[in-house]
């Protein structure tokens, strides 16, 4: 078990692809090059073919429309479940004063709004969420498919963690748009007492005091918050994926059930979420703080808030984005498992490489 431990260490995502190449076994000259050769390996690459038991082809207008209402059902829900660890913590981020801690945020939210009061936001946080969802995971799996093909087979495997983060960029980008204006309207209702107890009163109000603005000031924040959140999001489960089936799950993909791939799908998704909080953090307390402010610029708040403020609230969002992350992956996971989606399997060099570098015959 320690083995694997170091192994899984030492498969850093963001290697070089000469490191990378080390660690795969195949770099430099082999010991034994007219020894016998070993089982044939079926190449495994980012784009998989479809085949019979598939219910679409990889990469079609159907299965972007089907990974798009994943990405709907895996935001939506998991974001809209976590409504009152959300709340505690944008109060936390805004209010650190009156909301001392994780513990002491619920504690005076059930005391002056009750149990009503910790639902505060679930509208737009259900709406916003379930529109950032459909082009977060649609996107990602459009640009994926058009970037490995700028790129070609032996390239797209040997920078692939630059793909995941390029792809995964690209479709936050837009994700975020979508986000914006039911983003604004949910921190509103969450820290502004008395602004406005649902979404029906607090857009109306919005658009009225400050125009389209209210609703997209915090877009660049967003920016800030999302894309390195989800460049990480993506990137690092892909190759904790690829990891944790090399080095830790003790049988090939192909030989494991649909239920202990998604349970694999799960501790990469919950691995991935730890790192995605951190980084970030501290965008997320800006746009807290943003949306609940009239006539500041994000340069303002974070340096009125300083180092120490915009890490008020890590551990709950540690909590929060592990827990929602994992789950996100894996209710993801298992729509495309339902609607018998391609799922290909992680990586492996491509024969041609292969031949190129020597390794074949």
């Amino acid at each position: 078990m320690y083995s694997s431990v170091v192994h899984l260490a030492r498969a850093n995502p963001f290697n070089a692809p000469h490191l990378q190449l080390v660690h795969d076994g195949l770099a430099g000259p082999r010991s034994d090059p007219a020894g016998p050769p070993g089982p044939p390996r079926r190449s495994r690459n980012l784009a998989a073919a479809a085949v019979e038991e598939y219910s679409c082809e990889y990469g079609s207008a159907k299965f972007y429309a089907l990974c798009g209402f994943g990405g709907v059902l895996s935001c939506g829900l998991t974001h809209t479940a976590v409504v009152p660890l959300d709340l505690v913590k944008c109060r936390m981020q805004v209010d650190p004063q009156k909301y001392k801690g994780i513990f002491n945020g619920f504690s005076v939210t059930l005391k002056e709004d009750g149990f009503r009061g910790l639902a505060k936001g679930w509208a737009p946080t259900f709406i916003g969420y379930s529109l950032q969802g459909l082009c977060k995971f649609g996107f990602y799996e459009v640009f994926k498919v058009l970037y490995s093909n700028m790129l070609g087979e032996e390239n797209a495997y040997l920078w692939r963690t630059s793909l995941y983060l390029a792809a995964s960029a690209s479709a936050e980008f837009f994700a975020d748009i979508a986000l914006a204006p039911m983003e604004a309207a949910k921190v509103r209702i969450q820290t502004q007492p008395g602004y406005a107890n649902t979404l029906r009163d607090a857009a109306p109000k919005m658009y009225k005091e400050e125009g389209l603005k209210a609703f997209y000031k915090g877009v660049a924040p967003l920016w800030m918050r999302q894309i390195p959140y989800t460049m990480m999001k993506f990137a690092c489960f892909e190759r904790t994926v690829e990891a944790l089936y090399k080095f830790v799950v003790p049988k090939p993909r192909s030989e494991c059930s649909k239920p202990e791939q998604l349970v694999v799908t799960f501790v990469a998704g919950y691995i991935a979420g730890v790192f995605c909080a951190i980084v970030s953090h501290p965008a997320d307390s800006v746009v807290s703080v943003l949306n609940k402010e009239k006539g500041s610029s994000a340069s303002q708040v974070l340096k009125r808030l300083g180092f120490r403020g915009v890490w008020k609230g890590l551990f709950a969002r540690i909590i929060m984005i592990g827990t929602l992350t994992a789950l996100q992956w894996f209710i993801y996971d298992s729509v495309k498992v339902y609607f018998r989606l391609p799922r290909p399997p992680p990586p492996e060099m491509p024969e041609s490489l292969k031949k190129k570098l020597g390794y074949t015959q």
